[in-house]
Parts: structure tokens; C-alpha cells; sequence
């Protein structure tokens, strides 16, 4: 083993590193959104891959707003690449940088290509955590890798197949020892009139005895990346029943952000490293509210709303 690979498998990444790469933690999570304005409709897909002494196991789910589909599965054997963007778990799930396939039976199936993509900047050192990213053994890390690509393919839900080629594509990884105990994230895109993607997550951690609930929020806007991060942004939230808020502010930056659910919460499996098992513990919005402002200095730089957002919290 190199002292890069002892470094990543503290969960860290050196500037200019590849956080879509499997970094050979206890826990690797892959997850797709498809946002379909015109239509009104979410499509996601994750993949939790787990590694023991037996091996690599994977949880995959897939669900989609309207019509309040979840499907899951226990997959015994996966594989997630430390060289690249790319998991597979058995013959249920197999994710690249340009095309997903889910298979969990014939009512809950995705097959999709994803073109003209919008990544994370290349030339960027640091990713969505900032420089947090070069700490070792944090208790989750975040990253949103792809902030928008075409959709060419369909999607079987229930007793419906649906064209998903008027829909836009989100992915983003996380890792860590196992997916943290507290937990507040959103996503949206469908902003009308506007090419844009926003996201953000953060939890309570406690590092060096002391306790902290750092939050990271990115958007995209055409082809311009804004990121907000401690230690060189000051972040606060509040997420509870009254919603999402989040405010960011740099030198140059602030945003704000106020989600607010709808409908009822997706109720998604977490898979459990060490144990082969798998908790009903998240509750996600597959389809509520985000507003974004965001300025630099007096000027408003954007500003739109979604009624398409995912939003999610949990302790």
C-alpha cells in the first residue's frame, strides 16, 4: 500500500484529487437524481457499498415523485472502483461516469446515458468540503461531482415506463466510517428559466472533543461554480420542522437558502457497515420547495425557486 492509498483510506483527499474514486473506507455511497420540470417529476437511485471482512455488499434503492415508488435491495457482492467513478452490485446496479442501469424487478428498472455533462471544475484543488477535505478520518465527506447532464433513456415505475429524456441528472458521493448519525442535505434544479443546480449538506460531528455542525452549499449557474465551506466561509443552519435555512458568506459571497417540504417523505434504507443490514432511517422530499438567493457584495448574482428539491434530514 502507497502512503496515498493509507492516506485516502483515512477518508481524505489531497488537493486536486479524485473524490469520485472509492477510497476504501467502510462506507462508499453513490447517488443519482433525475429532475424533470416540464413533467413534475424526481427519479433517484443510490448505492450504499459496504466493506467487511467477507467483502463488499451493497444496499440500492429507487424511488421517483409522483406515485411515491421505493424499491430496495441486499445485494451480497459489489465492487466500487478506486480508480474512477464506478460501482456495480451484482446484477442490480452498475453506475459510470456516463450511464447508469438499475434492475429491481420489473416494476422498479432505470436505464439511462447521461451526455453533455457538468462536473465538478477540474482545475479546482479543493472539492464541496473545501480544504476539510485534506482532514483524515472525519465522519462523513461530501462531494457532488456531477451538476448537471442530459438524460437519454427510461425509467419502469410501477405499471408505468417513463421517457426520461427531457430530464436533467445530479450525482454526488459520500463516505466515511458509515453514514453519520446527523444529517441535513438538499439539492434542486428545475429552476424556471435558468440553468442551475444547488446543494448542500452538513451534520453535527464532534472533533477534538468539541462539537460543530459544519455545512457546505454549491451552486452552479451556467457554467460559473460557487462553493461555500468552512474554514473560509461562515456557515449556519437550522433544520427542523420549520424547514431548511441555511446562510453562507464569504469574503465576496452570501447565499441564502430556504427549503420546505411537501407531500410525504420517501422513506429510504441506510445500509449498516459491519452488520449486512440496512435502517429505514432516512426521510427524504423527493419534490419540495427551494428558494436560493445568491449575492456578491450588494448584487443579487442569482436568485430563483424550485418546487422540485429534494430535502432530507435526520438525527
Amino acid at each position: 500500500m502507497t502512503l496515498l492509498e493509507a492516506y485516502r483510506r483515512t477518508g481524505a483527499d489531497p488537493p486536486f484529487g479524485d473524490s469520485r474514486r472509492a477510497h476504501g473506507v467502510r462506507f462508499e455511497g453513490y447517488y443519482w437524481r433525475f429532475t424533470d420540470a416540464a413533467a413534475g417529476r424526481v427519479v433517484i437511485a443510490l448505492c450504499g457499498a459496504c466493506r467487511d471482512a467477507a467483502g463488499t455488499w451493497a444496499l440500492v434503492a429507487l424511488a421517483a415523485q409522483p406515485g411515491g415508488l421505493v424499491r430496495s435491495a441486499l445485494v451480497p457482492v459489489a465492487h466500487a472502483d478506486p480508480d474512477g467513478l464506478g460501482i456495480v452490485a451484482g446484477g442490480v446496479l452498475r453506475g459510470t461516469p456516463g450511464s447508469l442501469h438499475v434492475d429491481l424487478g420489473p416494476d422498479a428498472r432505470l436505464d439511462v446515458a447521461l451526455r453533455e455533462p457538468r462536473p465538478w471544475p477540474p482545475r479546482r484543488a479543493f472539492g464541496a468540503l473545501g480544504p476539510a477535505q485534506l482532514v483524515p478520518g472525519l465522519p462523513q465527506y461530501w462531494h457532488p461531482h456531477l451538476l448537471g447532464a442530459r438524460v437519454e433513456g427510461e425509467a419502469r415505475l410501477g405499471e408505468e415506463t417513463v421517457d426520461l429524456s427531457a430530464a436533467t441528472a445530479y450525482a454526488e458521493k459520500n463516505w466515511g466510517p458509515a453514514f453519520t448519525e446527523h444529517w441535513w442535505w438538499g439539492q434542486a434544479q428545475g429552476f424556471p428559466g435558468a440553468d442551475a443546480c444547488v446543494a448542500f449538506a452538513g451534520g453535527r460531528i464532534a472533533l477534538a472533543g468539541v462539537h460543530t455542525a459544519p455545512t457546505a452549499v454549491v451552486v452552479r449557474v451556467e457554467d460559473r461554480v460557487l462553493r461555500l465551506a468552512p474554514p473560509l466561509a461562515r456557515m449556519t443552519a437550522a433544520v427542523g420542522e420549520a424547514g431548511w435555512r441555511i446562510h453562507g458568506r464569504s469574503a465576496r459571497w452570501a447565499v441564502e437558502i430556504e427549503g420546505e417540504a411537501a407531500g410525504e417523505a420517501a422513506v429510504l434504507p441506510v445500509p449498516v457497515p459491519g452488520r449486512r443490514e440496512v435502517q429505514d432511517r432516512s426521510h427524504q422530499y423527493l419534490a419540495g420547495r427551494l428558494r436560493v438567493v445568491v449575492r456578491r457584495g450588494r448584487r443579487t448574482w442569482f436568485a430563483g425557486e424550485s418546487g422540485l428539491a429534494g430535502l432530507e434530514r435526520w438525527a
